[in-house]
């Protein structure tokens, strides 16, 4: 099916009003993403071009770029969740269970949620066998953490027109790709209907910095923006959803870290805004 025709319109004004859980008025789904990137591909991003612009295999500069995350900018990153009492969504590789086990291990340590995130960082179309990806990382996920992942989101957002029905098959609940709607909707599969979760490509490190080349200050900008208009908002549509994301490699340097940290107790001090895992966000639209 294409996504239109899983997915049903609705306006805001159409819906049922739903409070959220404890007086939230706007839940805040903050999604930290970790990956592994393979130095026999070319790289998944690029912040040094090769010289003419031409790819190079292996891309070591932007291979090491992402390394530094890894090595790095995650660790920073946990301790500005561990200060705040935030336990973010992990967006995960499956492979990083292998490659990297004590990313993984600290994250699942500090009662983080793991949500799918592909086998290895590889777009979902370049992917012969789906099912193969999709199941062993869910097996993946479950065997380090102890139970199987109810989140998904492509790498780089990416799916194909059978990739829902896919994540279904494998016991999916929620996917984060169907950026389309300030809160979760029903989306369709060949199986029992999935919810989409309002992940964000414009409050997003990526985007915002890499490929925009906005100062760091830009992302605590622009999430007060977004999140002011939608406290507003929820007063008569209720409770909305805004996802977060950031990588580490991006906003876990020492020049950005601390604008990252300042935008956590941004929110944090406004009033009806709570952060959320992806898993409770789902438990709570459900029940509502």
């Amino acid at each position: 099916m294409k996504p239109v025709d899983r997915i049903d319109y609705a306006a805001p004004q159409d819906r049922p009003r739903r409070s959220g859980p404890d007086g939230a008025k706007v839940l805040v789904f903050f999604v930290v993403n970790v990956e592994e990137w393979g130095i026999e591909r070319p790289m998944p991003r690029q912040v040094l071009p090769a010289p003419t612009n031409l790819p190079v295999v292996p891309d070591l500069a932007n291979w090491a770029w992402h390394e530094y995350g890894m090595r790095v900018g995650f660790w920073r990153l946990l301790k500005a969740c561990e200060a705040r009492g935030i336990r973010p969504t992990l967006s995960i590789n499956g492979n990083v269970c292998n490659a990297y086990p004590a990313v993984a291990q600290a994250a699942h340590e500090a009662g983080w949620e793991f949500m799918g995130h592909g086998f290895k960082q590889v777009p979902t179309h370049q992917i012969e066998d789906q099912r193969a990806m999709v199941r062993e990382t869910v097996e993946t996920i479950a065997r380090f953490t102890g139970k199987p992942p109810v989140g998904w989101l492509g790498p780089g957002l990416t799916q194909t027109l059978e990739t829902t029905d896919i994540l279904a098959g494998h016991g999916i609940r929620y996917c984060a790709d169907y950026v389309v709607d300030d809160v979760p909707v029903p989306v369709r599969t060949a199986h029992d209907p999935i919810w989409s979760m309002p992940y964000s490509v414009e409050l997003n490190d990526i985007p915002m910095i890499m490929v925009q080349h906005h100062r760091a200050a830009e992302l605590q900008e622009r999430t007060m923006a977004q999140l002011n208009r939608l406290l507003d908002e929820a007063q008569t549509e209720g409770c909305k959803v805004m996802g977060l994301a950031v990588h580490p490699y991006i906003s876990g340097v020492p020049h950005r870290i601390g604008v990252l940290e300042a935008t956590l107790d941004a929110i944090a001090s406004r009033p009806g805004a709570v952060f959320a895992q992806g898993r409770d966000i789902l438990e709570w639209w459900e029940a509502a």
